[in-house]
């Protein structure tokens, strides 16, 4: 709101300056007098999408392949040398904070997207974004589009980390727990809501576990409405507003039918999918339940589990990790000719890999067809949007490789529990 960026040989540049809210106003007046006259107050379009696309939460989550116990993390940065992302010579805040995240966190417990800004994928080219976040992708990360699809992201997420961007006030006023990693005091104006919030919100510890802080911050939040207030002093009224105010700079009337804003489209299915080699640990349950976790990390702790294998993508960067691999799976259609099928791809697989127990062909969000060393194969279904099937796939091979048969599985189903969420799977045996 300074008169560089406002005035021209002393003259205001814009013919309306609009403003969400009389906040504005007053530092509008303090700062550049000149401009004031020009000022309209016509709230926040951008706001109101987000208030009008909350209940389209659930439909956001399954498009980002949130399962049940999930929890949905967004990253999100704005553009310059204080931000997350760093000044892109060394963006090494937000590049140590995802190996931190995608260590710590287990897959099945938590699901990661990020939002930059589109001046850093402008500034720096999609190129050069994606190889310095390639590792991050390839353990589930999604990248979202951050001119559409942000808003969709920010709807469902259960938490966002961020920095002083705008993005993550959005997110706050919404009502989402945000954690801030990088608060760029200097780059604000002291007495703007933003920055009250930024000073305010709980700053991220990276000397600290992070899913602790994760699990901290969403459990203890209150959304605070003086946040939403801030945002649109005209809250669901903005495209009225600015066609009022569009409609009298060109001097015609308005049309008569009510003004309105494009609500938020679905955005397409983006699931996660890792192609990093995947630790999995499982347990048996006395009720014959499965306990599974999943983790890239291979040091990272757990208890409670009696076996562990490795499943790794067929397609993995790291090769060397399927000359060690328990379980080699691939997602596809299982119309693809390339692959000949699951019953044929899985056959090749276990004939090329003699040391794999178990070839898994992921058919569909919910489905997988597999093929165990013994030479059974499986198909393995579950409920709509409930476990991974990959999950079951590994909950499978753990239960084999507790003593339990085929049979019974075939007979009771699979029972399994991965991100604190108790699942079943019908198994049916296939000709192949």
């Amino acid at each position: 709101m300074s008169p560089e960026w406002l005035l021209a040989d002393g003259e205001p540049v814009a013919a309306r300056l609009v403003l969400s809210h009389p906040e504005q106003l007053a530092r509008l007046r303090r700062y550049c007098p000149q401009a004031a006259p020009r000022a309209v107050l016509a709230g926040d379009p951008c706001f109101d999408r987000l208030l009008k696309a909350r209940p389209n939460r659930e439909r956001y989550r399954r498009a980002l392949g949130v399962r049940p116990g999930q929890r949905l993390v967004v990253l999100n940065s704005t553009w310059n040398a204080e931000s997350l992302f760093g000044d892109g010579e060394q963006p090494h805040l937000l590049g140590a904070l995802l190996d931190r995240l995608t260590s710590e966190l287990p897959v099945d417990d938590y699901r990661l997207a990020a939002v930059l800004h589109p001046n850093i994928w402008h500034g720096h080219g999609p190129g050069q974004v994606r190889a310095w976040l390639d590792r991050a992708q390839r353990c589930g990360l999604t990248l979202i589009d951050p001119t559409e699809d942000w808003r969709q992201a920010l709807v469902a997420a259960d938490a966002v980390i961020g920095d002083f961007g705008s993005v993550s006030y959005y997110a706050a006023a919404i009502g989402v727990p945000v954690l801030m990693a990088a608060p760029g005091a200097d780059r604000l104006d002291a007495d703007s809501p933003v920055a009250e919030f930024v000073r305010t919100a709980p700053p991220l510890d990276l000397g600290r576990p992070l899913a602790a802080q994760l699990a901290d911050v969403i459990a203890g939040h209150r959304p605070h409405p003086s946040l939403a207030e801030q945002a649109s002093s005209a809250p669901g009224r903005s495209a009225a507003l600015l066609r009022r105010t569009f409609y009298d700079l060109i001097r015609i009337p308005e049309p008569d039918r009510p003004a309105a804003l494009e609500p938020l489209p679905l955005p397409p299915y983006r699931p996660a999918r890792p192609l990093i080699p995947l630790l999995v640990r499982t347990g048996r349950q006395p009720d014959g339940t499965v306990l599974l976790r999943r983790h890239v990390d291979p040091a990272a702790p757990a208890t409670g589990y009696d076996s562990s294998h490795l499943a790794v993508h067929e397609d993995t960067l790291e090769t060397h990790a399927l000359e060690i691999a328990d379980l080699v799976f691939r997602d596809g259609s299982p119309d693809d000719p390339r692959l000949g099928g699951p019953a044929r791809w899985t056959a090749e697989l276990l004939r090329a890999r003699p040391h794999v127990t178990l070839a898994v062909f992921v058919t569909g969000p919910d489905s997988c067809v597999l093929r165990v060393r013994a030479g059974q194969l499986l198909d393995v279904r579950t409920a709509p949007h409930t476990a991974d099937p990959l999950a079951c796939a590994s909950a499978l091979l753990g239960w084999l490789a507790d003593g339990g048969s085929v049979r019974k599985l075939a007979a009771d189903g699979l029972w399994l529990c991965s991100g604190g969420q108790r699942h079943r799977a019908e198994v049916t045996p296939l000709e192949g």
